[in-house]
């Protein structure tokens, strides 16, 4: 099975992407021991995705996959966007309180979730992009994902990815559309 790094400590993300790449070891720094962090410095998801792919690769010297990824909202003109994680300075639940404020009185909700990954070999960088649109609910529904997932109401799914099994996330998500064009993209390569 052919290994590839995922440049995240975030274990949400990694379950995840471990549940969508079946047909590849996927591996975190931490699995190699490796302590990596690097700043997301671009403007955009595409690049901060390819900053962490290059800057893995340099590290480990395999093959690399890297995702950057937020919430945009329509209202907020794409904030919290390449600042989703960031956006409070806090937990989860902070950039969640946040965004709940930033939208006290706001009628229109509509946001997406885009994901931009990077593959990088060290000669080549391949990219695919995903995105899964709903709206922003008044308040906290359900238990399950990470991030914004318990306040996104997926229009696919009909209800908040936080109140969503993992395999129906999946399913619909941001990452597995990015994923799908991704291996479309790969399947000569690797």
């Amino acid at each position: 099975m052919k290994q590839i790094v995922l440049a995240s400590g975030n274990k949400g993300k990694i379950a995840e992407f471990r549940a969508i790449l079946k047909n590849f070891k996927v591996l975190s720094p931490k699995d190699l021991n490796l302590n990596f962090d690097v700043d997301e410095t671009g403007n955009t998801f595409y690049e901060n995705a390819l900053i962490k792919a290059k800057a893995l690769y340099e590290v480990c010297k395999l093959p690399t996959i890297a995702d950057d990824s937020g919430l945009c909202v329509d209202a907020l003109d794409g904030a919290p966007g390449v600042f989703s994680a960031r956006y409070s300075g806090g937990t989860d639940a902070d950039n969640n309180q946040k965004l709940l404020r930033a939208l006290d009185g706001v009628a229109n909700r509509t946001a997406y979730f885009e994901s931009c990954i990077v593959y990088y070999d060290g000669i080549k960088s391949i990219a695919a992009t995903g995105r899964t649109f709903g709206r922003i609910a008044m308040e906290v529904h359900g238990e399950g994902g990470f991030g914004y997932d318990p306040l996104f109401m997926s229009d696919d799914l009909g209800k908040t990815f936080g109140e969503a099994s993992e395999t129906e996330k999946n399913g619909v998500s941001h990452r597995a559309r990015a994923l799908a064009e991704l291996a479309e993209k790969l399947r000569d390569e690797i």
